[in-house]
């Protein structure tokens, strides 16, 4: 088990280190083309929206090419909301794994972003639940879900936050 769990560790350190260096090519190839990507929205103090089809969600991507996307308007500079991008620096701790079925994870896993942009520094902090499925000696990312827990978001939330 404390062999997972150190593979599973370094793969999320590795996917925050990549998101860091804003290395979108190798970040991007760490999710399944088929990988949903949501960040809900808060619908009370204490309730989240579940169902990105039919309720808000801050962020919905249904496979990777929405991520995609959104790397293309960064990379042309067609998104003025990342023009510029912040500096970035994700921590991640708290790591547990569910192992399922087909050598499939869930993996939870607690997470702060620091971020600086226009002369300000700024966080995020939040859960993230992630399934993975075995891809070499590694793991690739079919679905991750993002809980946001900040109160207020002073700033445009993004893939790159979380």
């Amino acid at each position: 088990m404390r062999e997972l769990q150190t593979s599973v560790e370094q793969f999320l350190y590795r996917k925050a280190e990549l998101c860091d260096r804003q290395d979108w090519d190798e970040y991007l190839a760490l999710f399944d083309e088929n990988a949903e990507f949501h960040i809900p929205q808060w619908d009370s103090e204490h309730v989240y929206t579940t169902d990105p089809k039919r309720e808000m969600s801050m962020v919905y991507y249904s496979a990777r090419a929405g991520l995609e996307d959104r790397v293309f308007r960064i990379r042309t500079g067609k998104s003025a909301a990342c023009t510029p991008m912040p500096r970035t620096l994700h921590l991640i701790n708290n790591v547990r794994i569910e192992e399922l079925a087909d050598s499939e994870l869930e993996v939870k896993a607690k997470w702060v972003t620091h971020y600086y942009r226009f002369g300000l520094a700024e966080y995020f902090f939040g859960e993230a639940s992630y399934r993975l499925k075995p891809a070499g000696t590694s793991w690739i990312i079919t679905r991750k879900h993002v809980l946001v827990l900040n109160d207020k978001i002073n700033a445009v939330l993004d893939f790159y936050h979380v």
